[in-house]
């Protein structure tokens, strides 16, 4: 992974540009509290790392605190975790396809938080060699406090009673495409047709399998499109058989 000088000047306010709706991703991967998710950016050739005030705040830094680098990236990365997120970084840079991953970090003040991060090269157009790398950074803490499968299922029964399952489903889908809120709702609305099930119970079939706690890494995007063609249902426990 390329590294960054310690002395590269930080750069927020492009990254805070284009942030997120807050009633998108926020809402849809941690309903009822501040989920936080934030953009970063990654400029090869200069090593400098642009983040929003979000990714300060999870690295628990705030924002404008410390200048990002690929060595306090990497140092901030859970022991057991840090390898794999090398190799996930060093390979979108040398083949610059687009990569997703699951991983712990430990904050500033100790606190082990887990994190999801996206990313997308840009390509020089006329080289076409690997430019820069830019992303999301999502906090999915709550979600993995007890363990991925048990919070999953307590997940899907607290959004039972409301739209959480669909924002929810709607969050992933604007994160792995790239897509605006009500392009991310067509799709599940046109699959669940398709499918002839209700888009609600097609969203929890899709964040039960997206929260799995055998999904080492975030489902790519061609992975979330075959899910939406072919769904694993799951059975919630309002259908489960009284005992």
């Amino acid at each position: 992974m390329p590294s960054a000088g310690h002395g590269c000047p930080t750069d927020r306010n492009a990254v805070n540009d284009s942030q997120p709706s807050p009633n998108s991703v926020e809402a849809a991967l941690a309903p009822g509290q501040e989920a936080p998710v934030g953009r970063y950016r990654l400029e090869l050739s200069t090593g400098r790392w642009a983040w929003s005030d979000e990714v300060f705040l999870m690295h628990g830094f705030q924002p404008g605190e410390v200048v990002p680098t690929t060595e306090l990236v990497l140092a901030h990365k859970h022991p057991d975790d840090r390898e794999r997120v090398d190799h996930v970084m060093r390979d979108a840079t040398a083949t610059g396809r687009p990569f997703s991953s699951v991983h712990r970090i430990r904050d500033a003040q100790g606190t082990i938080r887990t994190l999801t991060v996206t990313g997308q090269a840009t390509r020089d157009p006329q080289s076409g060699a690997v430019t820069e790398i830019r992303g999301y950074f999502i906090d999915v803490t709550a979600a993995n406090r007890e363990s991925a499968a048990q919070q999953a299922s307590s997940f899907i029964q607290a959004s039972s009673a409301n739209r959480a399952p669909i924002e929810q489903a709607k969050g992933v889908l604007m994160v792995a495409f790239g897509i605006d809120d009500p392009t991310a709702f067509d799709r599940l609305r046109v699959a669940s047709n398709q499918l002839n099930v209700p888009v609600r119970d097609l969203a929890r079939w899709l964040m039960n399998w997206f929260t799995d706690a055998s999904t080492a890494e975030m489902p790519t995007a061609d992975e979330l499109a075959d899910f939406l063609i072919a769904p694993v249902p799951t059975v919630g426990p309002e259908h489960q058989p009284a005992t």
